[in-house]
């Protein structure tokens, strides 16, 4: 253990040492499998979860089971906000019960169950067996007026699916929160830069993932069938299970540390709220007791750990909180041919970074830390709505000058500006190169300055914050489409001719800027702190 003045670089990788010294050095071939294992996990789990999530709506809009629209869409709101919101929970519960390894395993087997139950009930027998007969519909009187109302129409099968989807959306937040701090345990011995490219690559099979889906299993469904899309995605599970199995041999498995809920619990109450602390304390003296009796030692961190680990929390939460209005820009972009660009130039800037960009940044002893390259990842993010903003300036200037296109799509036609769909490429390229620099650099900060004991659950906290900035940005486009905001434009039915989305964009701009100066401002306290002394009784951190 270095003294009070040592920097942090150097006492953690003095701490590893002693850790390096009871574990044998494995061939780099291990290594390599073991990583290249978790990364096809990845993968094939990503492509399941897209399976379900493409083309969930219309799904549920099918003759087979016929919900309306409102209530399609407000299932598959709940399967993906759960999928977000959830994470933390599962990486909390590897962290103190289960591990990481047996989280993993437990949530695969949950993932295959849960998805299997959803594939059921794509064709009669399995409908039959877990949801019952279809009731008969019943015609009902034309509305005599405009203001009447339909009475409520049951959806058929909802427990069996809502079952279905809220278990699926638990084990593929686990799933999510786990496997990446696992994968990186796997080559954390290699130094701080193997951490980064896995980082890198991670991300990668990612979007293979979602490559896969969107080509492969949304076009079955749409085309052929349900039923064996929804085979297709629990044949992915399957197999992920399978191949994580299989690898077992040569993975690092960590052991879960115990639970520092309750500690963490006292001390922000006795940070936060002193007065309260203090009757608190005065009440019951004991479970009020922040160092236990050390002759009844308990299992897990120490009191000391403890004490330095919330430390730790208080300076890392508010770098990733600031991140959420990042995440709300991203989910805002333009949904049309958003998600499938989106991926194709992840596909092709993910190995630039890897195999150019960083190892030139690296030679000219530039390569910008995971905080430098957050903020850099929300300059881009700025640059790119704000192309947007530009972009739908001027589609509303042709509109307005009545130079449109007629398009006819099913039964609506739709009036667009003669511009090329090539003039969005810009902002998608951007929000991109952003993507790559602020979330794959935000999972590598999550991972390296959480305390050991509590990565997983930091890492579902991260998650959990990209989701919470995908709900704010649907609850701001919400208020923004009541009577007088700038989206509200009842008479222009799916054009958007007549709302002010250009408008919208650069208040997106400006919420983005604003965050990206408080997240600079935190940012750089944050690195100042972490240059200056360390404390010898902070426990070490997992660099990689």
């Amino acid at each position: 253990m270095p003294g009070p003045s040592a920097p942090r670089a150097t006492w953690e990788s003095e701490e590893r040492q002693p850790l390096l010294a009871r574990r044998p050095r494995r061939p780099r071939r291990w290594w390599r499998a073991a990583a290249a294992a978790v990364l096809l996990v990845e993968m094939l789990e990503r492509a399941a979860f897209f399976g379900v999530a493409g083309n969930l709506v219309l799904y549920l809009n099918s003759a087979e089971l016929n919900w309306a629209g409102d209530q399609a869409s407000r299932a598959a709101l709940v399967f993906l906000g759960a999928s977000y919101l959830l994470a933390p929970v599962g990486g909390w519960l590897a962290d103190v019960y289960l591990g990481r390894y047996r989280a993993i395993v437990l949530s695969l087997l949950l993932y295959l169950a849960a998805s299997g139950l959803l594939a059921s009930t794509a064709f009669p027998d399995g409908r039959s067996s877990f949801c019952g007969e279809m009731p008969s519909a019943h015609l009902e009187p034309a509305c005599p007026s405009p203001g009447c109302q339909y009475t409520w129409r049951a959806t058929y099968c909802a427990p069996t699916l809502y079952a279905a989807l809220l278990l699926l959306a638990l084990a593929a937040s686990s799933v999510r929160s786990n496997l990446t701090s696992f994968g990186a345990d796997q080559v954390m011995d290699l130094g701080r830069h193997a951490s980064r490219r896995f980082f890198n690559w991670f991300y990668w099979s990612i979007n293979v993932g979602a490559m896969l889906s969107l080509l492969v299993v949304a076009f079955i469904q749409q085309n052929i069938s349900f039923l064996l899309g929804y085979s297709i995605v629990v044949g992915c599970v399957g197999l992920a299970f399978f191949i994580f199995l299989f690898a077992t041999p040569s993975f690092i498995i960590k052991p879960p540390t115990g639970s520092q809920v309750s500690s963490m619990l006292k001390l922000a109450l006795q940070n936060c709220c002193p007065r309260l602390w203090h009757r608190h304390s005065a009440r019951d003296p004991s479970s009020a007791q922040l160092l236990p009796d050390q002759r009844f030692p308990q299992p897990g961190p120490s009191p000391q750990e403890d004490i330095a680990n919330f430390q730790v929390l208080v300076k890392i939460l508010p770098v990733m909180v600031t991140l959420v209005p990042y995440w709300m820009v991203y989910f805002q972009i333009p949904e049309a041919w958003l998600l499938l660009a989106n991926v194709v130039v992840l596909l092709i800037l993910v190995p630039v970074k890897d195999h150019l960009l960083d190892p030139l940044l690296l030679r000219c002893k530039l390569l910008p830390s995971a905080l430098q390259k957050m903020a850099l990842g929300m300059f881009f993010g700025f640059t790119s709505v704000i192309v947007a903003g530009v972009l739908e300036m001027k589609r509303l200037e042709y509109i307005n000058h009545n130079q449109t296109v007629s398009q006819q799509i099913g039964q609506d036609t739709y009036y667009a500006a003669p511009l090329s769909i090539w003039w969005q490429t810009p902002q998608y390229l951007l929000i991109g190169i952003s993507e790559i620099f602020a979330s794959i650099a935000g999972l590598e900060f999550a991972y390296s300055e959480a305390p050991r004991s509590m990565q997983g659950a930091l890492m579902g906290i991260f998650f959990c914050l990209s989701g919470v900035g995908s709900l704010l940005g649907s609850s701001l486009v919400a208020l923004l489409s009541l009577p007088g905001g700038w989206l509200y434009c009842p008479e222009d039915t799916g054009n958007i001719n007549k709302c002010r989305m250009d408008l919208y964009f650069f208040l997106l701009a400006g919420i983005q800027a604003a965050a990206a100066l408080l997240f600079i401002i935190i940012a750089d306290r944050y690195e100042r702190a972490a240059k200056g002394p360390a404390p010898q009784s902070c426990p070490r951190r997992d660099s990689g």
